[in-house]
């Protein structure tokens, strides 16, 4: 069998530099954009983002940090397993500055020294648990590990942004595929036990033309680089278009786009929807969110991905999250000073 090296990429902001705040400040956001301070919330726990991945996946070959510019005081950046992707170090120019996630998702390929097979995580994705690479990439042809669900899609709320970029990215995807000759292809793949009772379900919408959607978790996603390069080679105008704008706007395309790409073209292996993990909201406060505390000192689950939003106590709900990190990870790291 044949090894690969696998990086790992992972996207971080710091809301509170005042530098990045005042270069936000120069562009003026559109009504339909989506600007909350909540996108750019830092909650000062990356060390332990770095600590668990040391722990739990010692294997990876590469982690490329990417920022706008900012690093923590505390990262060890002569470190020689982690590069510091800057915007400007793999974004076109014309792009530049961005403060909308998706035209950094979308570059992502563009990082100089990335390898073919990475795995993508949001700064609010933590693993909990240790991992052989063969949980992002299957050891028989190294495909990236994911799950195929038929979904629907509902847009019903003006500044839902997610929704519609769903929506556009499943418009782009029938633009180059009838899905009923995917699944026939990959039949396998689609009618797979590891999907429970979501492979039936997959039988049953199976004669369907059309993609109406595809269900997602929020979690770190597995891919290839070429199929970046594919569908930048296929749909440059749209991803071009995207890249354009300043802050999320319901017009954007995503880096779902680019696993739905995967999906449709079966370059995957199927594994069961929540095998990586489970994604937890965080609303009001302490205790209200005691389980989420109680899975991180317990270790319940793979990766975690603790999603913000804006109804949040947030000083108390960072000191208990922090602490809960510290009891599992309490060790410094080598990223770190």
């Amino acid at each position: 069998m044949k090894d690969y090296p696998i990086d790992f990429v992972v996207t971080w902001v710091d809301g509170n530099d005042p530098v990045w705040q005042a270069e936000k400040a120069k562009y003026s956001s559109k009504s339909y954009a989506d600007n909350r301070k909540v996108r750019y919330r830092d909650w000062e726990n990356m060390q332990y983002w770095f600590r668990a991945v040391e722990k739990f996946a010692p294997w990876v070959n590469k982690i490329h940090f990417v920022t706008y510019g900012h690093i923590p005081k505390w990262l060890n950046t002569d470190n020689p397993k982690l590069d510091i992707a800057r915007h400007a170090d793999f974004i076109p120019s014309e792009y530049l500055p961005t403060f909308n996630a998706r035209p950094i998702e979308i570059n992502i390929h563009r990082i100089k020294g990335l390898a073919d097979r990475f795995v993508y995580f949001c700064d609010d994705m933590f693993l909990l648990q240790p991992v052989e690479k063969t949980f992002f990439f299957n050891c028989e042809k190294f495909l990236p590990t994911d799950f195929v669900i038929s979904s629907t899609l509902s847009v019903t709320e003006k500044y839902d942004t997610v929704q519609f970029t769903k929506f556009n990215d499943i418009v782009i995807l029938n633009s180059h595929f009838d899905k009923k000759e995917q699944v026939k292809k990959n039949f396998s793949k689609w009618v797979n036990p590891a999907y429970g009772w979501n492979a039936l379900r997959n039988l049953i919408l199976m004669g369907e033309h059309h993609f109406k959607c595809l269900s997602n978790n929020h979690l770190p996603f597995s891919f290839l680089k070429s199929t970046y390069e594919d569908l930048w080679n296929n749909e440059f105008d749209e991803l071009n278009e995207t890249c354009t704008h300043k802050f999320r706007t319901r017009y954007d395309l995503n880096h779902w786009l680019f696993r739905y790409w995967q999906l449709a073209k079966g370059d995957f292996y199927p594994i069961g929807r929540h095998k990586k993990g489970r994604v937890y909201e965080v609303y009001n406060g302490v205790v209200q969110n005691e389980g989420l505390f109680s899975i991180i000192e317990n270790q319940q689950i793979p990766i975690i991905c603790i999603n913000d939003n804006e109804n949040v106590d947030f000083e108390p709900m960072q000191k208990q999250l922090n602490a809960a990190f510290e009891k599992i990870l309490p060790e410094k790291s080598s990223f770190e000073k």
